[in-house]
């Protein structure tokens, strides 16, 4: 009788994926939702070998401010704003992280909390909303705003994604120079400092597309958490950046059907499928005897 019930429920929850899966807008945002995983995981390997793991905090925290000006001045396109300001904020964090009285961390979390703390303050002053407690919870920790992408947000994406794979692509080995010793390349003739911007740009980009599926407040684990499971099997970086994309692909596609069929957050529950792939990457790395 356990198992006829249990092959009911099996049969129930497929059914109902496979009828919402008739409806565009959930097929938008499982491809949608696919892409954002796999640029976030790309280089979220490269991030965390440079220790600049928070990087991505900080950025979402300047996309929240960004869109918070977006939201009062009317926009009805608000990446027209928060993705210049964004990519902006990202090159002068590089820049002030290289300044020798300024501390990359410093900077990251000058920027950061400054944003936050800007953005939250223009929305309570100037916002017009009925709800701007809910308005804020749902842009910091993602809402169903992935489930209302339109076509042209939907292509948008598309594109924007395929550029930043073209971008890692290419420049993959400039990358992974640059990423364990900068002092080498410059010697080789890689000009690092291009590189670092473009990693930047590139990051900035990622959190951008990443705002309406985590919130700005779950971006970094979106990037890192792929990234640091990896690194409990694998130790060479190609196998290590393979593994984090198709994991991260994986990870964002259960998050998002479990939260279609069981009507959970979507970006906090890719975050905790991300959280227990990492728990049993952990598991098997330990068994291996990997450190």
């Amino acid at each position: 009788m356990r198992q006829q019930n249990g092959i009911s429920d099996k049969v129930t929850a497929m059914d109902k994926i496979m009828m919402y899966m008739q409806y565009p807008f959930v097929r938008y945002a499982l491809i949608v939702g696919v892409l954002i995983a796999l640029c976030s995981s790309l280089l979220g390997v490269t991030l965390v070998l440079k220790r600049f793991s928070f990087i991505g905090d900080g950025l979402s925290h300047v996309a929240f401010g960004a869109m918070a000006i977006a939201a009062i001045l009317n926009v009805s396109n608000s990446m027209l704003i928060v993705l210049p300001v964004t990519v902006v904020c990202a090159v002068l964090l590089l820049r002030t992280g290289q300044s020798a009285k300024i501390k990359g961390d410093a900077a990251i979390a000058m920027i950061s909390v400054g944003a936050l703390a800007i953005g939250y303050l223009l929305m309570n002053i100037f916002s017009t909303s009925t709800n701007l407690s809910g308005d804020v919870c749902s842009t910091l920790f993602g809402s169903t705003s992935i489930l209302t992408l339109t076509k042209g947000e939907v292509w948008l994406c598309v594109i924007l994604s395929i550029a930043v794979m073209a971008v890692f692509i290419l420049s993959y080995n400039k990358i992974f120079s640059v990423t364990f010793d900068e002092n080498f390349a410059r010697a080789t003739g890689i000009n690092a400092g291009a590189y670092n911007l473009l990693i930047a740009v590139v990051i900035a980009v990622i959190i951008v597309l990443a705002m309406n599926l985590v919130g700005s407040l779950l971006i970094s684990a979106l990037v890192i958490f792929p990234s640091l499971s990896a690194m409990r099997v694998f130790k060479s970086f190609k196998a290590v950046t393979v593994c984090s994309a198709i994991l991260s692909v994986i990870c964002a596609l259960c998050g998002i059907l479990v939260s279609i069929v069981a009507g959970t957050p979507v970006g906090s529950t890719i975050v905790v499928a991300d959280i227990a792939a990492f728990v049993v990457f952990a598991l098997i790395g330990a068994v291996r005897g990997n450190n």
